[in-house]
Protein backbone atom coordinates (compact mmCIF):
# COMPACT_ATOMS: atom_id res chain seq x y z
CA UNK A 1 0.00 0.00 0.00
CA UNK A 2 1.36 3.43 -0.95
CA UNK A 3 1.47 6.25 1.57
CA UNK A 4 -1.25 8.06 -0.40
CA UNK A 5 -3.49 5.02 0.06
CA UNK A 6 -2.62 4.97 3.77
CA UNK A 7 -3.65 8.63 4.03
CA UNK A 8 -7.04 7.85 2.45
CA UNK A 9 -7.57 4.83 4.68
CA UNK A 10 -6.73 6.88 7.77
CA UNK A 11 -9.10 9.64 6.65
CA UNK A 12 -11.90 7.09 6.47
CA UNK A 13 -10.98 5.74 9.90
CA UNK A 14 -11.36 9.28 11.28
CA UNK A 15 -14.94 9.36 10.03
CA UNK A 16 -14.59 11.08 6.68
CA UNK A 17 -16.75 9.60 3.95
CA UNK A 18 -14.39 10.26 1.04
CA UNK A 19 -10.81 11.35 0.48
CA UNK A 20 -8.88 12.17 -2.69
CA UNK A 21 -5.59 13.81 -3.61
CA UNK A 22 -4.60 16.15 -6.42
CA UNK A 23 -1.59 18.23 -7.36
CA UNK A 24 -1.37 21.75 -5.91
CA UNK A 25 -1.27 24.03 -8.94
CA UNK A 26 -2.91 27.10 -10.36
CA UNK A 27 -6.56 26.57 -11.26
CA UNK A 28 -8.17 27.67 -14.51
CA UNK A 29 -11.15 29.28 -12.80
CA UNK A 30 -10.05 32.92 -12.67
CA UNK A 31 -11.93 34.17 -15.75
CA UNK A 32 -15.17 32.54 -14.62
CA UNK A 33 -14.73 33.77 -11.06
CA UNK A 34 -13.97 37.36 -12.06
CA UNK A 35 -16.96 37.37 -14.40
CA UNK A 36 -19.17 36.18 -11.54
CA UNK A 37 -17.81 38.97 -9.34
CA UNK A 38 -18.28 41.59 -12.07
CA UNK A 39 -21.98 40.70 -12.21
CA UNK A 40 -22.10 41.29 -8.42
CA UNK A 41 -23.41 37.78 -7.89
CA UNK A 42 -21.53 37.65 -4.60
CA UNK A 43 -23.96 40.27 -3.23
CA UNK A 44 -22.66 41.66 0.07
CA UNK A 45 -19.94 39.05 0.57
CA UNK A 46 -17.08 41.48 0.00
CA UNK A 47 -14.52 39.01 1.35
CA UNK A 48 -14.90 37.06 -1.89
CA UNK A 49 -13.24 39.98 -3.70
CA UNK A 50 -10.08 39.63 -1.61
CA UNK A 51 -7.14 37.25 -2.01
CA UNK A 52 -8.14 36.18 -5.51
CA UNK A 53 -4.53 35.22 -6.21
CA UNK A 54 -4.56 32.76 -3.29
CA UNK A 55 -8.01 31.51 -4.24
CA UNK A 56 -6.75 30.60 -7.70
CA UNK A 57 -3.37 29.21 -6.63
CA UNK A 58 -3.26 27.21 -3.37
CA UNK A 59 0.53 27.19 -3.50
CA UNK A 60 0.32 30.74 -2.17
CA UNK A 61 -1.35 29.38 0.97
CA UNK A 62 1.48 26.97 1.83
CA UNK A 63 5.08 27.60 0.83
CA UNK A 64 6.32 24.77 -1.34
CA UNK A 65 2.86 23.19 -1.55
CA UNK A 66 2.79 20.08 -3.71
CA UNK A 67 -0.47 18.27 -2.90
CA UNK A 68 -4.07 18.97 -1.87
CA UNK A 69 -5.82 16.28 0.16
CA UNK A 70 -9.60 16.79 -0.09
CA UNK A 71 -12.08 15.18 2.28
CA UNK A 72 -15.86 15.00 2.52
CA UNK A 73 -18.00 14.48 5.63
CA UNK A 74 -21.66 13.50 5.37
CA UNK A 75 -24.27 15.56 7.25
CA UNK A 76 -27.57 14.12 5.96
CA UNK A 77 -29.83 13.88 9.05
CA UNK A 78 -31.35 10.87 10.79
CA UNK A 79 -34.26 12.94 12.08
CA UNK A 80 -35.93 16.00 10.60
CA UNK A 81 -37.91 19.03 11.66
CA UNK A 82 -41.66 18.85 11.29
CA UNK A 83 -42.49 19.92 7.76
CA UNK A 84 -44.79 22.73 8.98
CA UNK A 85 -42.12 24.33 11.18
CA UNK A 86 -39.91 27.17 9.94
CA UNK A 87 -37.03 25.27 8.36
CA UNK A 88 -33.31 25.29 9.05
CA UNK A 89 -30.91 23.91 6.44
CA UNK A 90 -29.80 20.37 7.26
CA UNK A 91 -26.18 21.41 7.67
CA UNK A 92 -27.15 23.52 10.70
CA UNK A 93 -28.96 20.76 12.61
CA UNK A 94 -26.01 19.91 14.82
CA UNK A 95 -22.71 21.40 15.94
CA UNK A 96 -20.73 23.83 13.79
CA UNK A 97 -19.06 21.84 11.02
CA UNK A 98 -16.01 24.12 10.91
CA UNK A 99 -14.86 22.78 14.26
CA UNK A 100 -15.68 19.14 13.56
CA UNK A 101 -14.04 18.96 10.11
CA UNK A 102 -10.94 20.88 11.17
CA UNK A 103 -10.45 18.69 14.25
CA UNK A 104 -10.49 15.58 12.05
CA UNK A 105 -8.13 17.26 9.54
CA UNK A 106 -5.77 18.08 12.41
CA UNK A 107 -5.64 14.40 13.31
CA UNK A 108 -5.06 13.46 9.67
CA UNK A 109 -2.18 15.94 9.52
CA UNK A 110 -0.73 14.45 12.72
CA UNK A 111 -0.80 11.03 11.02
CA UNK A 112 1.19 12.41 8.08
CA UNK A 113 3.69 14.14 10.37
CA UNK A 114 4.45 10.85 12.13
CA UNK A 115 5.81 9.56 8.82
CA UNK A 116 7.29 12.86 7.64
CA UNK A 117 8.19 14.97 10.71
CA UNK A 118 9.43 17.87 8.60
CA UNK A 119 6.29 18.23 6.48
CA UNK A 120 4.65 21.64 6.27
CA UNK A 121 0.98 22.20 5.61
CA UNK A 122 -2.30 23.86 6.55
CA UNK A 123 -5.85 22.59 6.75
CA UNK A 124 -9.13 24.38 6.08
CA UNK A 125 -12.88 23.91 6.03
CA UNK A 126 -14.70 26.84 4.51
CA UNK A 127 -12.30 29.05 6.44
CA UNK A 128 -9.87 30.40 3.83
CA UNK A 129 -9.80 31.50 0.17
CA UNK A 130 -9.74 27.95 -1.19
CA UNK A 131 -11.80 26.68 -4.15
CA UNK A 132 -13.08 23.74 -2.13
CA UNK A 133 -15.45 22.20 -4.67
CA UNK A 134 -13.02 22.67 -7.54
CA UNK A 135 -10.18 20.87 -5.74
CA UNK A 136 -12.51 18.17 -4.43
CA UNK A 137 -13.58 17.48 -8.01
CA UNK A 138 -9.97 17.59 -9.21
CA UNK A 139 -9.19 15.04 -6.48
CA UNK A 140 -11.79 12.66 -7.87
CA UNK A 141 -14.30 12.93 -5.02
CA UNK A 142 -17.16 13.88 -7.31
CA UNK A 143 -18.20 16.55 -9.79
CA UNK A 144 -19.56 20.07 -9.45
CA UNK A 145 -23.25 20.07 -10.27
CA UNK A 146 -25.30 22.72 -11.99
CA UNK A 147 -26.27 24.03 -8.55
CA UNK A 148 -22.51 24.59 -7.92
CA UNK A 149 -22.40 21.94 -5.17
CA UNK A 150 -20.10 18.95 -5.16
CA UNK A 151 -21.99 15.77 -6.01
CA UNK A 152 -20.50 12.42 -5.06
CA UNK A 153 -21.95 9.68 -7.30
CA UNK A 154 -23.71 7.05 -5.22
CA UNK A 155 -23.76 9.34 -2.17
CA UNK A 156 -25.22 12.72 -3.13
CA UNK A 157 -24.30 16.25 -2.14
CA UNK A 158 -24.97 16.56 1.60
CA UNK A 159 -21.28 16.82 2.49
CA UNK A 160 -19.00 19.23 4.26
CA UNK A 161 -15.64 19.65 2.52
CA UNK A 162 -12.16 20.19 3.88
CA UNK A 163 -8.63 20.45 2.53
CA UNK A 164 -5.16 19.69 3.78
CA UNK A 165 -2.47 21.37 1.67
CA UNK A 166 1.00 19.90 2.17
CA UNK A 167 4.48 20.21 0.71
CA UNK A 168 4.69 16.49 -0.03
CA UNK A 169 4.60 14.90 -3.46
CA UNK A 170 1.90 12.23 -3.34
CA UNK A 171 0.05 9.97 -5.76
CA UNK A 172 -2.76 11.84 -7.48
CA UNK A 173 -6.29 10.81 -8.30
CA UNK A 174 -8.06 11.59 -11.56
CA UNK A 175 -11.30 13.57 -11.91
CA UNK A 176 -14.39 11.47 -12.58
CA UNK A 177 -16.41 11.69 -15.78
CA UNK A 178 -19.97 11.88 -14.39
CA UNK A 179 -22.02 15.06 -14.70
CA UNK A 180 -25.59 16.35 -14.50
CA UNK A 181 -26.34 15.56 -18.12
CA UNK A 182 -29.51 17.29 -19.33
CA UNK A 183 -31.07 17.44 -15.86
CA UNK A 184 -32.10 20.92 -14.73
CA UNK A 185 -34.28 20.13 -11.72
CA UNK A 186 -32.31 22.41 -9.42
CA UNK A 187 -32.65 25.34 -11.80
CA UNK A 188 -36.39 24.79 -12.22
CA UNK A 189 -37.08 24.18 -8.52
CA UNK A 190 -35.26 27.19 -7.08
CA UNK A 191 -38.14 29.43 -5.96
CA UNK A 192 -36.19 32.65 -6.50
CA UNK A 193 -34.38 31.74 -9.73
CA UNK A 194 -31.02 32.10 -7.99
CA UNK A 195 -29.43 29.44 -10.23
CA UNK A 196 -29.55 31.67 -13.27
CA UNK A 197 -27.76 29.17 -15.47
CA UNK A 198 -25.75 25.99 -14.91
CA UNK A 199 -22.86 26.55 -12.46
CA UNK A 200 -23.92 30.16 -11.83
CA UNK A 201 -25.69 31.15 -8.60
CA UNK A 202 -26.68 34.78 -8.02
CA UNK A 203 -26.39 35.22 -4.25
CA UNK A 204 -28.65 38.27 -4.31
CA UNK A 205 -31.53 35.90 -5.14
CA UNK A 206 -30.38 32.98 -2.99
CA UNK A 207 -32.42 32.19 0.12
CA UNK A 208 -29.29 30.91 1.87
CA UNK A 209 -27.50 34.22 1.32
CA UNK A 210 -30.52 36.28 2.26
CA UNK A 211 -31.10 34.43 5.55
CA UNK A 212 -27.48 33.89 6.63
CA UNK A 213 -24.87 36.21 5.09
CA UNK A 214 -27.10 39.20 4.44
CA UNK A 215 -26.64 41.78 7.22
CA UNK A 216 -29.49 44.05 6.13
CA UNK A 217 -33.15 43.44 5.52
CA UNK A 218 -34.21 40.53 3.33
CA UNK A 219 -34.96 41.77 -0.19
CA UNK A 220 -38.71 42.34 -0.55
CA UNK A 221 -38.68 40.41 -3.84
CA UNK A 222 -37.35 37.36 -1.98
CA UNK A 223 -39.73 37.40 0.99
CA UNK A 224 -42.74 35.88 -0.83
CA UNK A 225 -40.55 33.02 -2.05
CA UNK A 226 -38.85 31.97 1.18
CA UNK A 227 -40.64 28.61 0.98
CA UNK A 228 -40.73 27.91 4.72
CA UNK A 229 -37.02 28.65 5.22
CA UNK A 230 -35.67 30.75 8.10
CA UNK A 231 -32.01 29.69 8.00
CA UNK A 232 -30.51 28.53 4.73
CA UNK A 233 -32.19 26.44 2.06
CA UNK A 234 -31.89 22.86 0.78
CA UNK A 235 -34.32 22.98 -2.15
CA UNK A 236 -31.73 22.54 -4.89
CA UNK A 237 -30.39 19.48 -3.04
CA UNK A 238 -33.76 17.97 -2.14
CA UNK A 239 -34.79 17.85 -5.82
CA UNK A 240 -31.42 16.56 -7.07
CA UNK A 241 -31.75 12.96 -8.37
CA UNK A 242 -28.28 12.12 -7.04
CA UNK A 243 -29.56 12.63 -3.49
CA UNK A 244 -31.77 9.58 -3.70
CA UNK A 245 -28.55 7.89 -2.60
CA UNK A 246 -28.16 10.07 0.50
CA UNK A 247 -27.87 8.10 3.73
CA UNK A 248 -27.82 9.37 7.34
CA UNK A 249 -24.44 10.52 8.62
CA UNK A 250 -22.39 8.75 11.30
CA UNK A 251 -21.10 11.83 13.16
CA UNK A 252 -22.79 12.17 16.58
CA UNK A 253 -21.97 15.88 16.79
CA UNK A 254 -24.28 16.54 13.83
CA UNK A 255 -27.33 15.04 15.55
CA UNK A 256 -29.98 17.66 16.41
CA UNK A 257 -31.26 17.96 19.97
CA UNK A 258 -34.88 17.20 20.81
CA UNK A 259 -35.25 20.85 21.77
CA UNK A 260 -34.09 21.99 18.35
CA UNK A 261 -36.46 19.62 16.57
CA UNK A 262 -39.36 20.90 18.70
CA UNK A 263 -38.89 24.50 17.53
CA UNK A 264 -42.03 25.76 15.84
CA UNK A 265 -43.10 29.29 14.95
CA UNK A 266 -44.47 30.04 18.42
CA UNK A 267 -41.33 28.85 20.22
CA UNK A 268 -39.09 30.76 17.84
CA UNK A 269 -41.20 33.90 18.09
CA UNK A 270 -41.13 33.81 21.90
CA UNK A 271 -37.45 32.88 22.14
CA UNK A 272 -35.26 35.36 24.02
CA UNK A 273 -31.57 35.90 23.38
CA UNK A 274 -30.41 33.78 26.33
CA UNK A 275 -32.42 30.82 25.02
CA UNK A 276 -31.06 31.42 21.53
CA UNK A 277 -27.50 31.38 22.85
CA UNK A 278 -28.11 28.18 24.78
CA UNK A 279 -29.74 26.25 21.94
CA UNK A 280 -27.36 27.41 19.22
CA UNK A 281 -24.13 27.94 21.20
CA UNK A 282 -22.29 25.26 19.20
CA UNK A 283 -24.25 25.69 15.99
CA UNK A 284 -23.52 27.37 12.67
CA UNK A 285 -26.80 29.26 13.24
CA UNK A 286 -24.73 31.68 15.34
CA UNK A 287 -23.61 33.21 12.05
CA UNK A 288 -27.00 34.85 11.56
CA UNK A 289 -27.04 36.12 15.16
CA UNK A 290 -30.17 36.46 17.27
CA UNK A 291 -31.36 39.61 15.49
CA UNK A 292 -30.84 37.95 12.11
CA UNK A 293 -32.87 34.90 13.07
CA UNK A 294 -35.70 37.11 14.33
CA UNK A 295 -35.56 39.11 11.08
CA UNK A 296 -35.79 35.86 9.12
CA UNK A 297 -38.71 34.68 11.22
CA UNK A 298 -40.62 37.92 10.61
CA UNK A 299 -39.94 37.60 6.87
CA UNK A 300 -41.02 33.96 6.91
CA UNK A 301 -44.29 34.90 8.63
CA UNK A 302 -44.87 37.58 6.03
CA UNK A 303 -44.17 35.09 3.25
CA UNK A 304 -47.01 32.91 4.51
CA UNK A 305 -49.42 35.77 3.90
CA UNK A 306 -48.02 37.27 0.72
CA UNK A 307 -48.03 36.27 -2.92
CA UNK A 308 -45.52 37.51 -5.44
CA UNK A 309 -42.10 36.70 -6.81
CA UNK A 310 -38.88 37.69 -8.47
CA UNK A 311 -39.43 40.13 -11.28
Amino acid sequence: MTFSEEIKQHALSLGFDACGICRAEESEQEAHYRSWLSEECHAGMDYLERNIDKRMDPRLMVEGARSIISVALNYFPHRFQHEDAPQFAYYAYGEDYHDIVKEKLSRLFDFIKLRFPGVSGRYFSDSAPVLERFWAARSGLGFVGKNTLLIIPGKGSYFFLGELIVDLELDYDSPISQNCGKCRRCLDACPTGAIEKPHWVNARKCISYQTIENKGEISPEIVPRLSNNVYGCDICQVVCPWNRYARPHSTPEFNPSDEFLSLDYKRLQEMDEDTYRRIFRRSAVKRAKFAGLKRNLDAWKSSQQTEGGIS
